[in-house]
């Protein structure tokens, strides 16, 4: 149990130091938010394409997964919707800022929905062999990276402060080694609850993904978001070919 929540807490914590390598790297340019914006996109499409959807498939059947991945996109259009009316009244109009505010939020969310099904998956393959627990919280661990750069820099941009955005990325990374305490517990009895969970996260990335991280990437800088969108997708191929 005390090494589940170890891997899981060490694959959490590197969202947080994304967000660290965004804070002390100076003043973001457009260029380098683009760059974040498309790396984030670019993993979150090769984790929902190599990984969530085929571990759902393989826990559950694709009616369960079907259903999962449309609650997914169900969950954050209402959440968008939300925070649309929120900022609205918050800022009274959709400036730069406030945009952009929104937009770290819901890469956050999205990403916080990703984690925890992960959190299952390191207690889920650490229960079934410690070798396939280690690499998949490596993986894990890996592209939660850029995650965190990508919920930084919008924030930082937007114009909220280094220590609330270190908060809000430091309680994103608390939720892996959540859902692997919940998945000590849970791994033994469904695996369809497990496999809902997955096709959940998803599609709650496939939305960020298409709706917000790819546009305002290549509204902010078309090349550097297409490089770093390249990039991430190589990332997560190269990795899910190891495990």
């Amino acid at each position: 149990m005390f090494e589940i929540l170890l891997l899981s807490f060490a694959a959490g914590i590197s969202t947080f130091l994304g967000s660290l390598m965004v804070m002390f790297a100076g003043r973001s340019t457009e260029r380098s938010l683009a760059l974040f914006l498309g790396l984030a996109a670019g993993i979150m499409c090769g984790v929902v394409f190599f990984d969530l959807l085929p571990s759902s498939l393989e826990y559950g059947n694709p009616l369960t997964s079907a259903v999962g991945f449309l609650l997914g996109v169900v969950v954050l259009l209402i959440l968008d919707g939300m925070m649309g009316k929120i900022m609205n009244f918050v800022d009274g109009s959709f400036n730069a800022s406030g945009h952009l505010l929104r937009l770290g939020t819901l890469v956050g969310i999205g990403i916080a929905l990703h984690d925890f099904p992960e959190g299952i998956a390191i207690a889920a393959g650490y229960t079934a062999e410690v070798r396939l627990g280690v690499i998949i919280a490596l993986a894990i661990g890996l592209h939660n990276i850029p995650e965190g750069m990508a919920v930084a820099a919008p924030l930082l941009m937007g114009g909220m402060g280094r220590r609330r955005t270190a908060l809000v990325v430091a309680l994103v990374s608390l939720v892996t080694p959540f859902g692997a305490l919940l998945g000590f517990w849970l791994v033994n009895l469904s695996e369809n609850l497990i496999s809902l969970m997955l096709a959940l996260a998803g599609g709650a990335m496939s939305y960020i993904v298409t709706l917000e991280l790819v546009p305002e990437a290549v509204r902010t800088h078309t090349l550097m978001s297409a490089i770093g969108a390249l990039a991430g997708f190589v990332i997560i191929f190269l990795l899910s070919g190891t495990l």
